[in-house]
């Protein structure tokens, strides 16, 4: 039997062909013709360019993360429109005003880009500086240019065939606001938030962050962009405010250069999605370009499809594998939700419980190590720790969280007396065994990071194998499939880049305004009283900030709000930043706003509140395991190796008096009220960590046992 033939044979019956694929966004463009082909050229550039400087040839920092977010913008405005797009056949005709205004618009753009052109050919043609009147003449065109387009962009039909004329205004203002940055890149070093930042300095860099919050709005919602709102109001009126809150104020030129330095936009947050993110979104591309993620999802359902609620359970690992790689819940849940929730249904899971096991899941898979969907970068980016010493660090936590994950969904199906999907609908696992290769980038991955390799080169040589593996199977990646692959991540690392960005604005004026610094001093007044109370305000804080947020610009925020004053009242930096990294990651599922709940209920069809309640029941764990990192710091791998077993033992076992004490089913039957209240009690005495805890816990999970059975023993005679 040929290797093919093996490989058709052992696709199950599901549909999961393309289950790993990102679905198309309301208002993303899918492009044709030339116009496509030039789109689809400026994404395979734009990530070759990366890989290039990332792997090459260095570009100078600053210099390179300019280039990154224009080339982001640049591509992000061509594939987005402004809102829903028009995907009727018909052509969209202009009317009479609006191509007066187009073309205004245009010829407003057209002169900015003049204008730099004209001063990068001075200078280095001739050697001249350009004269003082060529960059007041860019800065106000295009300034006007952009404001006509954004204007426009938001009131006019756009077509799903073509880039507006809108986005090509602002495509080029990306452009126009890079090569000015570029052009006095010296200069702006030293002068960009300082008093003597110029009047152009001030408008090229407000249209710079204008942008980036309206590709934010587009690929992100408006969570992020309210909240980025807010802290640019609050730069501005500090003055005016009382107490905690009040500062001096500052010029608009002095704020708005300062924000587009590497305290604000070109900071940590943009420096990790111009290394890492895209390297590892392009490493998930691969793995979808190739198949491989299928394959992940089918191995799950040979493994555990049979078993008692089987598509939960895959569910459980299917969606945290991928989510782990591809850096966004609500997306995962999208793209594996759609075949998962489905079949949890079919076999008995209510439509609520399906959505939400879905949305746990995906969210989960961004504490998972070693990718942890781009946090353990941006943690190592931030407090300076070693990534391994993060990734090995972030081990325990994530079992007990998918652990309990598990249990919650076997004890589910116990109680519901669900059973698997039938083994004709399966993949053969005997025949998946043989395709074990097909993980050999996440073992490649996961061993050169564990052999001292770089991030960066553990990461382009797991991208390298998976386009090898695929060499194997009937989806052989050649050129074509290589350049697609490539095309791919560029779209697929869009989101993320316009997020971290303007996460890069939060954090800029938390840095200039020191909010972080008030903030600190506060938690620490409140860790006087109690450090457990310090911990619920920090949690209740870093969950706030991160609602309606990606993870990755959730975490950046909580980490320059938050983590500063956990380290200020004595907790480790590790410990602080782990602390506010999960509760930022959580926040996808915690009512009222939850993204990863929302996008389960769509598919489910279900309440959307009601599902992030469940999510949030099913994700219960990961809301008490954080403040174990502080009693206990073992759980983060800090101790010998016999208190790391100990507390892993009994925490896995407070684990499943979790699950038993939420799903109301313990070891074979039933539990009242009561006897949830005391495995409640008796989960959280053994996952906190202390001898006397632990003691206490057994005995309290040993009175429900012998209660649980002498109400069994006693049942028959009750019946006679």
């Amino acid at each position: 039997m040929t290797q093919d033939t093996q490989l058709h044979e052992a696709t199950p019956k599901l549909g999961t062909e393309g289950v790993a694929d990102i679905p198309i966004a309301h208002n993303e463009r899918v492009l044709s013709g030339l116009l496509g082909q030039t789109v689809f050229a400026a994404c395979v550039l734009f990530t070759a360019m990366h890989l290039y400087a990332l792997n090459v040839s260095p570009i100078e920092t600053w210099a390179f993360r300019i280039i990154h977010v224009a080339g982001g913008l640049a591509v992000g405005f061509a594939i987005t429109a402004a809102m829903t797009l028009d995907r009727s056949p018909g052509e969209i005709r202009l009317g009479r005003v609006e191509r007066l205004v187009m073309i205004l618009a245009l010829a407003a753009i057209a002169y900015a880009a003049f204008c730099i052109l004209y001063a990068w050919f001075l200078r280095d043609a001739r050697g001249t500086a350009p004269a003082d009147w060529v960059m007041v003449h860019l800065s106000w065109s295009l300034a006007m240019a952009t404001a006509i387009a954004l204007i426009g962009s938001w009131v006019s039909r756009s077509s799903s065939r073509s880039v507006h004329w809108a986005d090509v205004v602002l495509i080029v203002a990306s452009i126009v606001v890079a090569a000015y940055l570029l052009f006095v890149l010296n200069r702006w070093r030293m002068s960009a938030g300082m008093p003597m930042a110029s009047q152009t300095d001030l408008i090229v860099a407000a249209v710079g962050v204008v942008l980036i919050m309206e590709l934010t709005r587009r690929v992100a919602g408006l969570a992020l962009i309210i909240i980025t709102g807010v802290f640019l109001v609050y730069a501005f009126a500090g003055p005016y405010l009382p107490g905690l809150l009040e500062h001096r104020g500052y010029s608009a030129s002095r704020f708005f250069t300062y924000l587009y330095t590497d305290n604000g936009i070109l900071g940590p947050t943009t420096a990790v999605s111009s290394t890492y993110i895209i390297l590892f979104i392009t490493f998930a591309a691969f793995l979808q370009a190739s198949r491989v993620g299928d394959y992940f999802v089918n191995f799950a359902f040979a493994a555990a499809g049979r078993a008692r609620g089987g598509p939960a359970k895959v569910a459980v690992f299917a969606s945290g594998l991928m989510g782990m790689i591809n850096g966004t819940s609500a997306g995962n849940v999208v793209a594996t939700g759609s075949l998962t929730i489905p079949l949890m249904k079919k076999v008995g899971y209510h439509p609520r419980s399906a959505g939400g096991i879905e949305a746990a899941a995906s969210t989960g898979g961004q504490i998972v190590p070693p990718i942890m969907g781009a946090g353990a970068f941006i943690m190592a980016e931030i407090t300076g720790i070693p990534y391994t010493e993060i990734a090995i660090a972030a081990l325990i936590p994530a079992a007990l969280y998918f652990l309990s994950i598990y249990l919650m969904v076997d004890l589910e199906a116990r109680r519901g007396g669900m059973q698997g999907l039938p083994k004709d609908q399966l993949p053969v696992f005997r025949k998946m065994v043989k395709q074990v290769y097909l993980f050999l980038p996440i073992i490649i991955l996961i061993g050169t990071l564990f052999m001292g390799y770089s991030v960066i080169r553990a990461g382009t040589l797991a991208m390298v194998s998976a386009a090898v593996v695929s060499w194997f199977t009937p989806h052989w990646m050649g050129p074509k499939a290589l350049l697609n692959a490539l095309s791919l991540g560029a779209r697929m690392a869009i989101p993320l880049i316009a997020v971290c960005a303007c996460a890069g604005i939060i954090v800029g004026v938390i840095a200039l305004t020191g909010v972080g610094a008030r903030f600190a001093s506060m938690l620490l007044g409140i860790a006087d009283a109690s450090h457990l109370l310090a911990l619920f305000f920090a949690m209740c804080i870093s969950i706030l900030l991160g609602m309606g947020m990606p993870t990755t610009a959730a975490y950046a925020v909580a980490a320059s709000v938050v983590a500063p004053g956990l380290q200020q009242i004595g907790i480790p930096p590790l410990v602080a930043h782990f602390f506010v990294f999960y509760y930022a990651v959580l926040s996808a599922i915690t009512p009222p706003v939850a993204l990863a709940g929302y996008a389960a209920a769509a598919i489910s069809g279900t309440d959307p509140l009601k599902t992030a309640v469940t999510s949030f029941k099913f994700g219960l764990a990961a809301f008490i395991v954080p403040f174990m990192f502080f009693y206990s710091p073992a759980l983060l791998m800090d101790g010998t190796w016999m208190q790391i077993l100990r507390v892993a033992l009994t925490a896995g076992v407070g684990i499943y008096l979790l699950a038993a004490s939420v799903q109301g089913w313990f070891l074979n039957g039933g539990v009242n009220l009561v006897q949830r209240v005391m495995l409640l009690a008796a989960a959280l005495s053994m996952i906190a960590g202390g001898w006397m805890t632990d003691l206490l816990g057994v005995g309290i999970g040993g009175l429900v046992f012998i209660w649980q059975a002498v109400a069994l023993k006693a049942k028959p005679t009750a019946l006679i």
